[in-house]
């Protein structure tokens, strides 16, 4: 909004500093990190008001995590209202990617929402159906990528390879759809322990912040090998959003917790992350960026496939931080740990920025 302000006027004065996307993204993560510290107390106490015993507890996780119970979910919401504000007053409200992108944050929002409110409904660890989830989840994310593809093109780029990027066509739609859902969903997995998911969500953001301004700019772009998005570079504003609500929140959520971002949250930051690398054309990155969330995403695949098939489980719980906790790490441990890891794959994956 103050962009579009600032531009009918031609940026006169101190105004002239809007122009610069390097202000913007700064101004967005102040702003999104003061509104998350400011209604953070107010949103706690009116979730603990209104969901009563708060988030359930699964009866067969650790025996340790029995002790939050009452803490009160769907904190994401406070992530999404200060995410959601600080982009509409530093966004450009003609960007058609920023606009998928909260398409996306917003609708796993709310399908993440109506999931914790079942469960806490219920008082029951088991939400809205599956299926149901998926389902609305690849609807979401289906739209936003035919609104990115209209834009940016349907070219995959594979890193560390020279080569011409592969032109996918149509299946771009779906195979980016299935990024975004994927990666939603594996965020979600991961936000199991105090602080285990948030953190982990500020360092994919601030390399992604790297990685969509470097492709939004047509020298840099052409210097590293990148493919070049015009319009990707806005995306470092909604980058420094979701790393300024996170630190708020994380000023919450450290342990122990006083609210759970919920289903509402990890959803929201996870679908945020995949629409923003697929309008970067780096969702092979992510994989690597976000490397922390896919380990954690394989660690239940394979649980559940070899236990269908075998009875016997190769972790001893999954999520896999659940089978370092049974191993006898405490969860702060395992926690400070998985932050190390993310903080090492989040190098990695920009390096591959140089690396062709």
């Amino acid at each position: 909004m103050l962009y579009w302000l600032a531009q009918q006027l031609d940026f006169p004065g101190i105004l002239n500093l809007i122009r610069y996307l390097s202000f913007r993204t700064g101004a967005s993560i102040a702003t999104a990190l003061v509104i998350g510290l400011v209604i953070g107390p107010r949103f706690i106490g009116w979730l603990r008001l209104r969901q009563g015993k708060g988030q359930p507890i699964r009866e067969d996780g650790p025996q340790t995590h029995l002790a939050k119970r009452g803490t009160p979910t769907m904190g994401g919401l406070m992530i999404l209202t200060a995410v959601s504000l600080s982009m509409l007053i530093w966004m450009d409200l003609s960007n058609l990617y920023v606009w998928a992108c909260l398409f996306v944050t917003l609708g796993f929002g709310a399908i993440g929402f109506l999931d914790d409110y079942d469960k806490v409904k219920k008082a029951s660890h088991k939400g809205v159906s599956g299926k149901v989830r998926l389902a609305g989840e690849f609807l979401i994310a289906g739209f936003a990528s035919w609104m990115i593809v209209s834009q940016s093109g349907t070219l995959l780029y594979v890193p560390f390879l020279n080569y011409p990027p592969l032109d996918l066509g149509y299946f771009y739609i779906l195979f980016a759809a299935f990024t975004i859902v994927s990666f939603g969903n594996a965020v979600n997995l991961t936000d199991g322990l105090d602080g285990l998911a948030t953190f982990p969500v500020i360092i994919a953001s601030l390399a992604f912040l790297v990685i969509v301004y470097m492709a939004g700019n047509a020298k840099f772009a052409g210097y590293l090998g990148i493919p070049h998005v015009p319009g990707a570079g806005d995306l470092a504003i909604f980058c420094g959003a979701i790393m300024g609500a996170c630190l708020a929140f994380l000023w919450f959520n450290a342990p122990p917790a006083a609210v759970f971002m919920g289903d509402t949250g990890s959803l929201a930051l996870g679908g945020a992350l995949g629409a923003i690398a697929v309008t970067a054309h780096h969702e092979i990155v992510l994989g690597i960026v976000g490397g922390l969330f896919v380990v954690e995403a394989m660690s239940v695949i394979i649980q559940v496939f070899f236990y269908k098939r075998t009875g016997k489980r190769v972790f001893r719980m999954a999520p896999i931080h659940h089978h370092f906790e049974q191993l006898g790490w405490a969860e702060a441990t395992v926690v400070i740990r998985f932050w190390i890891v993310s903080i090492v794959l989040a190098l990695a994956g920009l390096a591959t920025l140089k690396i062709r």
